[in-house]
């Protein structure tokens, strides 16, 4: 596996391949800002966009109520996608991505928890949606993160198949405890907001909910690619990496934290939308390789288009009832994963 700079005629295909992307997502979101319950025609979507159109219900559709929710899709969808090709990266295995290693529910158990408790609510009503609920659901897909790890590793070793079973493990332990606490809680309207925090949703999305997600995207795929090299040498195995000058335990951990991070802030704005990290990696993967430099802005491309395509049809497949996004990329996404089971060789550790 090489994780070299691709030159010439990989070059080209690379560029040709963002290139693709972005012409892709460029078209989803006018197709996300077009349809719904109110058709509008892609050329007066596009003349709003660039400012020319009078006010109008129209307009007030696109600016106010659709483009909020189109840009929090491709702003999750990038920041899963990047996440979940990291932690492939980290622990050496292509089935791990942050739902199945359960850190997209310790985010959702550390929101809900924010949300029964009502913490920050006395300080001021929006104190609870920009602060409390992204910096519990950090601390929840952290202490899920450690939880995991802590759980996989035996003897200095962790391999693949107790990775993904202490994942799915404590995804179940926390899921029962964050229905455990809507059980008792005084407020039964509890039960329908957690809702979207089990199955993920865009409905919720504002300009003012937009900008944390999308700074914490920004910065953390940018301190990710720098990181392209280490995460280059994961590839090749931990005594490979150890022998090339990584200490991998003190990376790892480094990585795992910002992973968090990334996954709280993204659940906190879109609740937990699962597969994504899983698929979008290895649809990357087979587009232009394995080195992390070129692969992860590929990742963020294709995860925001995926998950715009993925919340437009949710909107549109039984209008007018919203279906929760989360339940479509579960749909593709579990065939998927049985798919990749299958592939690997007869014996082969999970």
């Amino acid at each position: 596996m090489t994780c070299r700079t691709p030159p010439g005629p990989r070059r080209l295909r690379y560029a040709l391949v963002l290139a693709s992307l972005a012409a892709a997502l460029l078209c989803a979101v006018v197709a996300g800002l077009a349809l719904g319950s109110v058709r509008i025609p892609p050329g007066e979507v596009l003349t709003i966009l660039t400012g020319g159109a009078e006010p109008s219900p129209f307009r007030t559709i696109v600016l106010d109520v659709r483009l909020p929710r189109v840009l929090l899709g491709a702003v999750v969808g990038a920041g899963l996608a990047v996440v979940g090709t990291v932690l492939q990266a980290l622990v050496r295995n292509r089935l791990a991505d942050p739902f199945l290693l359960g850190i997209s529910s310790g985010a959702s158990a550390g929101a809900v928890l924010v949300l029964v408790l009502g913490v920050g609510g006395g300080i001021g009503a929006g104190i609870t949606t920009t602060l409390a609920m992204p910096a519990a659901a950090f601390a929840g897909s952290l202490t899920a993160m450690a939880l995991v790890y802590a759980l996989a590793r035996r003897g200095g070793t962790m391999t693949g198949g107790r990775l993904v079973l202490a994942g799915v493990t404590v995804s179940y332990i926390l899921s029962a405890l964050t229905t455990l606490v809507l059980v008792v809680s005084a407020r039964p309207e509890h039960f329908q907001e957690a809702l979207f925090w089990s199955l993920g949703g865009l409905g919720s999305a504002r300009w003012g909910t937009l900008a944390g997600p999308a700074v914490v995207l920004v910065a953390g795929t940018a301190v990710l690619t720098a990181l392209a090299r280490p995460l280059d040498l994961l590839l090749v195995g931990e005594e490979g990496a150890t022998v090339l000058g990584l200490d991998t335990a003190r990376f790892r951990a480094a990585v795992f934290v910002l992973a968090s991070l990334v996954t709280g802030v993204m659940v906190a704005a879109s609740g937990a939308i699962g597969f994504v990290g899983l698929l979008v990696p290895h649809a990357a993967r087979m587009a232009v390789g394995a080195a992390h430099r070129p692969l992860l802005p590929v990742a963020a491309l294709g995860g925001a288009v995926v998950l715009v395509v993925a919340d437009l049809a949710a909107r549109t497949v039984a209008a007018p009832q919203d279906i929760p996004v989360g339940v479509l990329t579960a749909l593709t996404g579990g065939p998927f994963f049985l798919w990749l089971m299958r592939r690997r060789p007869e014996g082969a550790p999970v």
